[in-house]
């Protein structure tokens, strides 16, 4: 499962060949989330509701990369680091 990006303590993560909808993991302490790429919403987990805002905030400013990243973990192939929330 490699690591697209890590900010405040927020580890975000996608699998290779992953169920759809298009989607990325979400770790933060004992929290764990499925987000999905196009609405920004929670698919499955939960997350505390800051935590959940940066998380947002940070998908909707890279939005197209995680489109692209889901596109090469579907291929099975390494996905680009995304820079974190600053």
């Amino acid at each position: 499962m490699p690591e697209i990006s890590r900010f405040f303590g927020i580890i975000i993560t996608m699998y290779y060949s992953d169920h759809q909808p298009p989607h990325f993991h979400v770790r933060y302490g004992d929290s764990k989330a499925q987000i999905t790429i196009e609405a920004i919403s929670i698919l499955n987990g939960t997350l505390p509701p800051r935590v959940f805002g940066l998380v947002a905030e940070w998908a909707l400013a890279h939005q197209d990369e995680l489109r692209e990243d889901w596109q090469l973990v579907q291929n099975e192939a390494m996905p680009n680091k995304i820079d974190p929330l600053e």
